[in-house]
């Protein structure tokens, strides 16, 4: 196993973390959260500032975006810390 391969599992990780917990106090079936915490990220940064809502969609999937690379980072960082040679 590579860092690389550490990192995408820790990125699928960390974006279904973040999707279980936008999702928490919801009764839809799983198979819906992803694009319940999609338009429920959408519906709250829109509330929120009151940016028109096509900029609102292009921030929500960013929110997204950028979780999944620093969630990659981190797993393949770590990853190497823990297996460099000494």
């Amino acid at each position: 196993m590579n860092h690389r391969t550490v990192g995408i599992i820790t990125a699928i990780l960390g974006l279904g973390g973040l999707i279980a917990l936008l999702n928490a106090s919801t009764s839809t079936p799983v198979i819906y959260w992803p694009i319940e915490a999609y338009l429920g990220a959408a519906f709250t940064i829109g509330w929120l500032t009151r940016l028109p809502a096509w900029f609102v969609y292009i921030l929500a999937a960013l929110v997204f975006i950028v979780m999944i690379v620093v969630c990659y980072m981190l797993g393949s960082g770590i990853y190497r810390l823990l297996t460099r040679p000494r």
